[in-house]
């Protein structure tokens, strides 16, 4: 255990109050063998004889942040997933779930019973929001300290086991988001073991960057990255934030991780950056100087949408004209700001119509059907996965779901209270918030109520409009993945074009075989003449005739014809 700022350490064993001494090395390395200890046992690390301390590569943390660590053997579970194939980007349609909220208990295990329904859905991946021990019994995951603890409240290292084991039977891999930019400020004992995990060089909007010029920090991140895939067999990571991870080093930490990714499984693995730099740096192969991963967030799809279907306008919405002409725009360049990346695959840029940032960090929680209406969100959906690059859905959407996803925390009281504060403070320069007394009314994330009224109501998938929704995804992505066009995703032989103010259309083609997508947000039957003839229905509300289509108000089809 690393701490170079400690004179003295001991490993603490709480059942028996025994504290055995550790031995230094040059570096600061402190090591012991402690023969009367095995699964099950707890145990601190005591600094100089003074504070006790939970260790920061901690396996299982059952007491919470604050508490003792535990000793877990995580090489006890029999796997069933030996012929599992591993993960690839191509093709990939990813489920983002928060796993608190996703079911009515809150944990990995009830996760396990909707993998059936998220198989027959489409989608190939599940993506869980943050799973590092944090502080309380519900929170996003974005304030975790420990990263390599399951979190109790999910169930811990076993049910993330069991989890990951049971998606590959249901040919769904599993995404890991994994936050390498902060920690918590709840529970963050790092500095008590060294204060070079920190710099002050750098800042991010979340506290002190990280000092990954200092190789034990680095090695951290490398060993997390490895111990997921190794020990749970997960099938790729999500990096959180990635413009605020910040090292002058070469390779880059982001490069470093990458690397160890790939060298620890032989299998594919899925590695995604989320930031909006738009920088083609992460996809480029380390070889080239990038970063080496599969696919970078794109949110300027997501951006430009939202301000034409929901007219947000303020904050970086600014940034957009929110017609569906930009639209177009960014569907044929892959993003809209510092030019077209003609270097980037389809599948390299992450698509979304919402996700748990672009829900939870409204002030209400509300997601865009709740704004737009079922009928336009349909059409918008099919528009997403019409296109070729790397859709991604956020739990919920496939079913219309009525509940909210808010921000919540369970923080201590004096933090909870700054939480909820700051918070509210920052919607004060929205218009909508301008009024001391609105601001009020946004949900306090220290709230319980809060955290409840974001769960899904599963009941929901089998009562309008849930049913029919779900059948639209479901016959979306069955034509995606059987339809030899759709399965091409070639940006060069996709097009795009606004046809009208409400109307948006775009042609994919591949070896003599043509698909139109028309999506129509209008409240009125759009006619289409441009494309020509020969054109028949393959999904969707509208009308081919010898001259071309009509296609109903607020709805989407998909037609296609061949040059034989």
């Amino acid at each position: 255990m690393w701490a170079p700022a400690a004179a003295q350490v001991n490993v603490e064993l709480t059942a028996s109050g025994d504290a055995m001494p550790m031995e230094r090395d040059g570096d600061g390395v402190w090591g012991a063998t402690v023969r009367d200890a095995g699964p099950g046992s707890r145990y601190f690390y005591r600094l100089n004889g003074q504070i006790s301390r939970p260790d920061p590569y901690s396996r299982f943390q059952p007491e919470g942040v604050h508490g003792p660590s535990e000793v877990v053997n995580l090489n006890t579970y029999a796997w069933h997933d030996a012929d599992w194939p591993g993960l690839r980007i191509q093709g990939l349609v990813i489920y983002q779930a928060h796993v608190g909220s996703a079911t009515p208990e809150g944990t990995l295990d009830s996760l396990i019973s909707q993998l059936p329904r998220l198989q027959q859905l489409g989608v190939t991946a599940i993506q869980l929001l943050p799973l590092g021990e944090f502080p309380g019994t519900r929170n996003w995951g974005y304030d975790g300290v420990d990263v390599f603890a399951v979190s109790r409240n999910y169930g811990g290292p076993a049910a993330l086991q069991r989890f990951v084991d049971a998606a590959h039977q249901h040919a769904l891999g599993v995404i890991l988001d994994v936050i390498y930019n902060h920690f918590g400020p709840d529970g963050n004992y790092l500095r008590d073991f060294a204060p070079e995990y920190f710099t002050d060089r750098y800042h991010t909007p979340w506290g002190d960057a990280i000092n990954y010029a200092n190789p034990y920090v680095r090695k951290l991140v490398v060993d997390n990255v490895g111990y997921w895939l190794r020990e749970y067999h997960v099938d790729g990571l999500r990096f959180d934030a990635t413009h605020a991870i910040y090292d002058s080093s070469s390779p880059h930490i982001l490069a470093e991780a990458s690397l160890a990714a790939r060298s620890e499984t032989s299998k594919p693995v899925v590695l995604i950056a989320e930031t909006g730099e738009n920088d083609v740096v992460y996809v480029k192969s380390v070889a080239d100087g990038g970063r080496g991963f599969d696919a970078v967030y794109a949110d300027d799809f997501h951006h430009s949408l939202r301000r034409y279907l929901a007219g947000d306008h303020e904050g970086y919405y600014a940034e957009f004209a929110g017609t569906l002409a930009e639209v177009a725009r960014c569907i044929e360049d892959g993003w809209l700001r510092h030019g077209p990346p003609t270097s980037m695959a389809a599948w390299q840029f992450l698509y979304v119509l919402q996700n748990h940032d672009q829900v939870g960090n409204r002030a209400f929680g509300e997601r865009l059907h709740h704004q737009i209406g079922i009928e336009r969100f349909a059409a918008a959906s099919a528009l997403l996965l019409f296109l070729p690059f790397t859709p991604m859905l956020f739990m919920g959407q496939e079913f219309g779901a009525s509940t909210p996803f808010q921000y919540f925390t369970d923080h201590n009281p004096e933090l909870g209270r700054l939480v909820t504060e700051g918070r509210r403070r920052e919607f004060k320069a929205f218009s909508a918030f301008a009024d001391p007394a609105t601001r009020e009314r946004i949900p306090d994330p220290q709230a319980v109520s809060t955290f409840e009224a974001s769960k899904l109501r599963l009941a929901e998938t089998s009562s309008p409009p849930g049913p029919e929704l779900i059948g639209w995804y479901a016959a979306l992505l069955q034509l995606r993945r059987s339809d030899p066009v759709l399965l091409d995703q070639a940006r060069e032989r996709t097009e795009a074009r606004a046809l009208s103010a409400d109307v948006l259309a775009v042609r994919r083609w591949h070896e003599g075989d043509e698909r139109l997508l028309l999506v129509n947000f209008g409240d009125e039957p759009a006619t289409v003449t441009q494309f020509g003839a020969d054109w028949r229905v393959m999904l969707g509300l509208a009308n081919a005739r010898a001259k071309g289509a009509i296609v109903q108000p607020r709805s989407a089809a998909i037609l296609g014809r061949s040059a034989s």
